[in-house]
């Protein structure tokens, strides 16, 4: 990797570490219920909080006149209001920072010619990508200054998504720039491998449902629901297909044994490498993998028979940033052919 390619790769990470922290401060944002505090839009002069006890008040009273004060909040101080308020403000000057962080260093590496022309197209791509989860981000909020108190959970889950999506687009990019070694492996373990990044991000999508619709909260036990390995709560809805989308029960159903599915996906490559013996590299990634997956699953299970809280569940959030990331490391090192090699078979 020549100097320029250093240069690119680690301003990169750092553009990763950031949107990392994001996700993390979401999380809080969303445990803390403090992401309809801020009830108004500002791209640019949003940076600043409010100064002094009139701007605070009026900004008190901005949030006093939708659902979430009226309904959940009622008679909440102003004190109380500046410890939710700060978290949202929290997240969403992260958020700016993303962009700052992204943008300068690409306008100065540009200009200075430390960008190749073939990555040009795939960091304006990144870039917007930037700006539509800004979009994404406030298209949410208006879900929960209507009628109900709360976000859409769908709109949760594609404004997480799309944040996994963005990481895992820059750190694909970062693969390439650090050249990574491509591994031959037989066709059924590109297919696990695949099959492991796919389960990963179903099951990431049913946690956002899980925290979306405060799924969390019930049944707190495992690995039975209150002595039945399914409630019939899980069932309620019909048609039935509804129940996955918008039944807590069962969102919490699949989400808690998509969990255990990973693993035990995860723990099979991770068994079939070490007794292949072929390559160090990609049984050290399948042990990295099986490592935090296994985290992630105490994590997973400790915060819900502990009812949710803050600090487990974002932790929890968080060790699932890295085992998406850990999962695209397995299929960028075993699914993408070596240059000049049109297969990358053996």
């Amino acid at each position: 990797m020549n100097s320029a390619n250093k240069i690119v790769a680690g301003w990169l990470v750092l553009v990763c570490v950031v949107i990392f922290a994001m996700i993390v401060v979401g999380g809080v944002t969303r445990l803390t219920h403090s992401g309809l505090s801020m009830v108004d839009w500002k791209p640019l002069m949003g940076v600043i909080p409010p100064l002094g006890e009139a701007q605070w008040q009026e900004t008190f009273d901005a949030y006093k006149q939708y659902p979430e004060y009226q309904k959940v909040n009622r008679g909440m101080s102003l004190d109380e209001f500046k410890g939710i308020f700060y978290w949202e403000y929290g997240h969403r000057v992260l958020g700016r920072s993303i962009g700052l962080v992204f943008f300068v260093p690409f306008a100065i590496l540009w200009l200075l010619g430390k960008i190749e022309k073939s990555l040009l197209p795939k960091l304006v791509i990144a870039l917007v990508l930037g700006g539509l989860q800004g979009l994404m981000g406030w298209y949410m909020v208006m879900s929960g200054l209507v009628d109900m108190p709360r976000v859409s959970h769908y709109r949760l889950a594609a404004h997480l998504m799309l944040a996994l999506v963005i990481l895992c687009y820059l750190a694909w990019i970062i693969f390439d720039l650090w050249n990574l070694e491509k591994i031959k492996v037989p066709h059924f373990l590109r297919y696990l491998s695949l099959t492991i990044l796919g389960v990963a991000s179903l099951q990431i999508l049913f946690g956002a449902f899980t925290a979306g619709l405060r799924a969390g909260l019930g049944f707190n036990t495992f690995p039975l629901m209150n002595g039945r390995l399914i409630s019939e709560a899980a069932t309620t809805m019909t048609p039935m297909w509804l129940n996955f989308l918008q039944n807590g029960v069962m969102i919490q159903f699949v989400h808690r044994w998509l969990g255990i599915l990973l693993l035990l996906l995860v723990l099979l490559v991770f068994g079939i490498e070490v007794s292949r013996g072929v390559s160090r590299r990609l049984i050290a990634i399948c042990g990295s993998l099986t490592m935090v997956t296994l985290v992630q699953v105490v994590l997973g299970v400790l915060t819900l028979i502990n009812f949710v809280p803050i600090a487990l569940a974002s932790i929890h959030q968080g060790v699932a940033c890295l085992v998406l990331l850990a999962s695209l490391l397995l299929v960028y090192s075993v699914c993408v052919p070596a240059r000049g090699d049109a297969t990358g078979e053996i």
